[in-house]
């Protein structure tokens, strides 16, 4: 199964609590809908993005959602030589022409995201980004950044390895 690796040999590290969460994402809402962007979907990107998209859709009042798998991450500071999207795939025949907030954790070197917001851009889509965390060396600065930093960060879901029988 796949995780976030136990990142506690790391000095340097941002660690996000469930508490913080819940007033993150109501602050990165806050942002979206004071900016004028009114999102007819919020898609979030598989895994990381999946909380914080399903907060926001709440938070926003957007009843349609859906989410795009990338897989990039294997480790804690590893990654895959490119990001990969991964089955089943987003049915883009419905996002032509929306208004789409795509959604994730973190934009770290922004490889992710940049490929997500192409991909929904091709399809005629009028498209914003919103992650937590924003780092300095992201190839794409996402429209909606609830903070930056350049550490690693530990977010509650993934902060566990997880659960077995019997535990």
């Amino acid at each position: 199964m796949a995780y976030h690796a136990d990142a506690s040999g790391l000095e340097d590290r941002e660690i996000l609590t469930w508490e913080r969460f819940g007033s993150a994402s109501r602050e990165l809402s806050q942002a979206v809908v004071d900016s004028g962007f009114e999102p007819q979907i919020v898609i979030a990107v598989a895994r990381g993005g999946l909380t914080l998209a399903g907060a926001m859709t709440y938070a926003l009042g957007v009843k349609l959602s859906d989410a795009i798998n990338v897989e990039f991450y294997t480790d804690v500071n590893e990654t895959l030589a490119d990001p990969v999207l991964l089955a089943p795939m987003l049915d883009t025949e419905s996002v032509a022409g929306q208004r789409i907030l795509v959604v994730d954790d973190v934009a770290d070197s922004g490889r992710t995201l940049g490929l997500v917001l192409k991909l929904l851009r091709g399809f005629g889509a009028e498209v914003r980004s919103a992650v937590l965390y924003s780092k300095p060396r992201s190839v794409v600065a996402p429209d909606f950044a609830w903070k930056g930093t350049d550490r690693w960060i530990v977010f509650p879901w993934s902060a566990e390895a997880p659960v077995k029988k019997g535990q």
